[in-house]
């Protein structure tokens, strides 16, 4: 049951997100506690449990992307609701499909917009910068998501379609 209350977050997160470019503290902090009430109504305190953990390995993995600015804080707290709903193991394969999705889109979205040369130097200015021990955007402020030049991707996609792959595949489809 709790695949379905990811399913619902991620997708109308995705749809909010592709039409205003943000996710709203609301809609995050309401999935956070309908994932986590999911968690203890279906697995009691084991589900607590695997409600705490999943949440400590999103932020694990988010909180580092949103201190270097390469992340917005919504999808930080997105992905956080997301791992408390499914716990940790079937968070780690939703955002194994988030990141390769996410990917793939980001390279059509770079194509299609004549990008892919300037995000490659970035790449390499992201890696030199982090390489000497600085924050890429302190020496590169378009590497910030929140410059006006910055390229972005609406976050909250990519975990959609992430969450449907890892759903789809649950459902053996």
């Amino acid at each position: 049951m709790t695949a379905y209350v990811a399913l619902v977050t991620a997708v109308g997160a995705g749809i909010v997100d592709f039409r205003s470019r943000r996710i709203p503290n609301a809609w995050t902090a309401t999935a956070f506690a309908v994932g986590v009430a999911a968690q203890v109504y279906f697995g009691g305190l084991a589900g607590l449990r695997q409600a705490a953990l999943g949440f400590g390995l999103a932020m694990l993995i988010y909180l580092p992307l949103f201190v270097l600015r390469a992340m917005g804080g919504g999808d930080v707290k997105l992905m956080a609701a997301m791992g408390a709903t499914l716990g940790p193991q079937a968070w780690l394969i939703v955002f194994v499909f988030t990141a390769l999705l996410g990917g793939v889109l980001a390279v059509g979205l770079l194509l299609s917009r004549g990008g892919l040369g300037r995000a490659l130097g970035n790449v390499g200015r992201i890696l030199g910068s982090l390489g000497r021990g600085e924050a890429p955007h302190a020496a590169h402020p378009e590497l910030d998501v929140a410059h006006p030049k910055a390229t972005t991707l609406p976050h909250g996609v990519s975990i959609a379609f992430g969450t449907i792959a890892w759903f789809l595949t649950q459902r053996g489809m």
